[in-house]
């Protein structure tokens, strides 16, 4: 009895160190069994969930910004130096600054991500393609990296295996994604499906300014500018609040 007591103290103790470390890794290992016994929560499941928890929230921090709710069009900002994710939206006076995001992990440095296992987060312009209500890091976004372009500059220099499956997602760890932490992703998940992920972009930058290394190929010098060109349209009409 005495050992069969203190295995099961043990299994108890282990189960709360993994929920003690969901802002980290370990609910990665503890979650998805979590869902083979509770079963999975479907999409409309979080929307429905996150409405009366958050959309009040979202809707004071448009109206503080003198904009409707939810938004024609969204455009997100990622700033890797900066350690921060912008929100923007659009309406017939031009763009206006909603709210601000921090960046809670992203690996890598300055830099393109160029192949699988390089830690890199991506930078360019990207669409969001889907959401994932059942992320082990809570909840997640997908973000459309490699893209046309990015598997057509590959094909040119050679190389393969680029790599995928980056997100923006909840709790304090990555790997090539931005994490944003569980309140901040709930509340851009919600404002992500209210809004629609067609009337949605991201901008994924080095910082505020990029500038590429004297050694950059020709076509990340390109997208650096293109990237300079669509942070002067986005972030300087306005900047409220």
């Amino acid at each position: 009895m005495r050992r069969f007591a203190a295995a099961v103290l043990g299994f108890l103790g282990i189960i709360a160190v993994l929920l003690s470390n969901e802002e980290g890794a370990g609910r990665r290992f503890w979650y998805p069994t979590l869902l083979a016994l509770t079963g999975p929560r479907t999409h409309d499941d979080v929307r429905r969930w996150l409405g009366p928890k958050r959309r009040e929230v979202l809707r004071s921090a448009f109206s503080a910004a003198g904009l409707p709710y939810p938004p024609r069009r969204l455009t997100l900002v990622g700033l890797k130096e900066e350690k921060r994710l912008e929100v923007w939206a659009e309406d017939p006076r031009g763009w206006f600054r909603v709210r601000d995001y921090a960046v809670l992990a992203a690996s890598g440095q300055a830099g393109p991500k160029l192949r699988e296992g390089d830690l890199q987060v991506p930078e360019g312009e990207y669409r969001l393609t889907g959401f994932n209500p059942n992320s082990s890091y809570h909840l997640s976004i997908r973000v459309d990296y490699p893209s046309r372009e990015d598997r057509a500059i590959a094909s040119a220099e050679g190389r393969t295996r680029l790599g995928g499956d980056i997100f923006i997602h909840g709790k304090a760890v990555s790997i090539g994604c931005l994490a944003i932490g569980d309140d901040s992703i709930e509340d851009l998940y919600l404002l992500l499906a209210d809004t629609g992920l067609a009337n949605s972009r991201i901008l994924l930058t080095p910082s505020a300014t990029p500038t590429p290394p004297a050694s950059a190929p020709p076509w990340l010098v390109e997208r650096y500018e293109r990237l300079r060109r669509e942070l002067s349209r986005v972030r300087t009409r306005n900047s409220r609040p």
